[in-house]
């Protein structure tokens, strides 16, 4: 009897199998009159059209409405990644965009499959990540009558995406797909939901008749060049100023303008600082890599340049921006542009683009009054920093029971090579690696993003190993972030694609649990946010792989040593439960500057 190879499985052939191989043989009976006829399906035309669209992998949760969509990608060599939660899925999606510039793909059935896909469609939304959600429903025919999982899926999808609609004929299907994912690259990219009826997916029609556009030929740039009027004015700004700064923000990787950035920097002698994504791109030690003294930078700063990040609650909506400087903003989204707070300069349009245009502009341009003004800014800055790392070394190098969380981002830190991608999944867990972790190269930092999302890790770091097999990746979660999606460390085994999971372990939802302390007192204060004392590291070894329980801070670089080793040896996720003190908070927490 023939047999398959599991899914994630190595072929003799040297291919990776699909779960969607399970229970196929040779001969198999369930040939589609399709491939022989003349005659095709919508599913094959939603995968043929994904194709065209460049994508390679969707991340999906079965359900009887989109079965003939894992077919069509059977065949058109779409790797399929079925995952436990439709959440997970969505987070994939978003990684895998995020990873590797290219549309993300979730693919849920109807009803419930959609819903628990919302969390990470609305992440994606809030981060500006191009991912495509195709949802299944209800045939047809069914319309009204109350047909299994029916759901007002495109009213509800709506708010959360750039474009939601539903496709109505099976003549349409791969038009309305690239319709779809034009928008998701359109201006500041974003998700987009197409809802596609069981009898539009399964029914066949003249292959003739088809509307499928051809891969590359109606693809349009997106490559915005800047105002040639307002990039000579911002040249203008940064030739004269004496104390510039510039804030590198998510979008600046995402449109991967990072080397446009990178090469302003550095052209112009202009401290750097970074979030989101925009974490990397300088590599730790680099001269105008700054990082603590934001404030200090804002303060004085006489030119600021914020690149591809809004002015939202991490930006205090503006307010934290100099009121002496000249704040110029730099947007793929034109509705962004000066939201929130008055700005001197607005440019719209790709931020590598404009970066480069602006370099070009002003190189060479530097008086050499202004040129050692600049150096000197450099320089104080510079000893700031170094101050405000010798006041945090005692936490980073806090040797004590239960462990200070600051000591796990230190470690972490120290942990890091030149091929990890470090992801965080939490609430203080994300806020403290911030003043820890170093990435050390463009694309190696991950977090929830403006939405604040709990939960992410698992898929963001599914997503990242299929994306980059070579590549080492480690998430570090909170304890109750890590519960929320941790069975989808299985997947992650299934197909081949370990990482390393750091869960910091204080038994609660302690950044949630502060601010209720301070607010209701002991008493009432622990409602709601304390959680179980878990020994996680027993959750890899029941998956196959390594887990470890660590209660001493000097035992938290031997056992990241030893995780890594075993996943290299095993392939295998391997689980370092730290138990850290939960008496310890964020200073952001302390201050409650995420509602501010």
């Amino acid at each position: 009897m023939p047999t398959t190879a599991a899914p994630g499985a190595k072929t003799a052939a040297g291919e990776t199998t699909t779960s969607t191989a399970r229970g196929s043989t040779a001969d198999d009976t369930l040939v589609r009159k399709s491939r022989d006829a003349g005659v095709i399906s919508g599913g094959h035309l939603v995968a043929k059209a994904l194709k065209n669209e460049g994508v390679d992998t969707i991340f999906t949760l079965c359900g009887g409405h989109i079965i003939d969509i894992y077919d069509g990608c059977v065949d058109e060599g779409i790797r399929i990644i079925d995952v436990r939660h439709e959440q997970v899925a969505a987070h994939a999606a978003d990684g895998y965009a995020r990873q590797t510039g290219k549309l993300g793909c979730v693919v849920t059935t109807a009803g419930p499959g959609c819903t628990n896909a919302i969390t990470g469609i609305a992440t994606a939304f809030r981060s500006e990540s191009p991912v495509l959600h195709i949802g299944g429903q209800g045939a047809l025919t069914q319309h009204m009558m109350g047909s299994l999982q029916d759901l007002p899926h495109v009213d509800i999808m709506r708010p959360i995406t750039k474009f939601a609609a539903g496709v109505r004929s099976t003549e349409r299907v791969a038009d309305m797909i690239s319709m779809a994912a034009r928008e998701c690259f359109a201006g500041a990219p974003g998700p987009a939901y197409l809802e596609i009826p069981r009898d539009v997916l399964d029914r066949e029609i003249d292959l003739a008749k088809a509307v499928i556009p051809q891969p590359g030929h109606y693809r349009a740039s997106t490559r915005a060049l800047g105002d040639p009027a307002d990039i000579e004015k911002l040249a203008d700004l940064l030739v004269g100023a004496e104390r510039p700064v510039i804030l590198i923000g998510s979008q600046v990787w995402t449109c991967r303008g990072h080397e446009a950035a990178i090469d302003l920097v550095r052209a112009l002698d202009i401290p750097a600082y970074f979030n989101g994504s925009g974490r990397g791109l300088l590599p730790p030690g680099d001269p105008h890599h700054f990082d603590r003294t934001r404030r200090d930078g804002f303060d004085k700063a006489d030119v600021i340049v914020i690149v591809g990040t809004p002015f939202d609650f991490r930006m205090g909506y503006g307010r934290r921006l100099g009121r002496n400087a000249q704040v110029v903003q730099i947007d793929m989204d034109y509705r962004t542009v000066g939201k929130n707070r008055d700005i001197a300069l607005g440019l719209v349009g790709d931020p590598g683009v404009i970066l480069a245009q602006v370099r070009q502009a002003a190189t060479g341009r530097i008086a050499k009054p202004a040129a050692q003004k600049r150096r000197e800014w450099m320089a104080e800055l510079r000893a700031a920093e170094e101050v405000a790392t010798e006041k945090l070394m005692p936490l980073f190098r806090a040797d004590r029971s239960p462990i200070h969380p600051y000591r796990v981002a230190w470690e972490i830190n120290e942990f890091l090579t030149d091929d990890t991608i470090y992801i965080g999944d939490g609430g203080d867990v994300v806020t403290i690696s911030a003043q820890a972790v170093r990435p050390h190269k463009p694309g190696h930092w991950m977090d929830p993003g403006a939405l604040g999302s709990l939960g992410v890790g698992t898929g963001f770091a599914l997503a990242a190993k299929l994306a980059h097999p070579g590549k080492e990746v480690l998430c570090y979660y909170g304890d109750g972030s890590f519960g929320m999606t941790a069975f989808d460390m299985e997947t992650a085994n299934r197909f081949g694609a370990p990482y390393i999971a750091v869960i910091g372990n204080n038994s609660a939802m302690n950044q949630i649990r502060y601010g209720q302390l301070a607010k209701y007192g002991e008493q009432r204060g622990n409602v709601g946010n304390l959680l179980s004392d878990v020994p996680f590291g027993k959750f890899a070894e029941m998956l196959g792989g390594y887990g470890e329980e660590v209660r001493l801070s000097k035992e938290i670089a031997p056992a990241l040593r030893r995780a890594r080793e075993a996943v290299r040896r095993d392939g295998k996720s391997a689980v370092v439960n730290i138990w850290v003190d939960p008496r310890e908070y964020a200073p952001g927490t302390k201050a409650q500057t995420m509602y501010k």
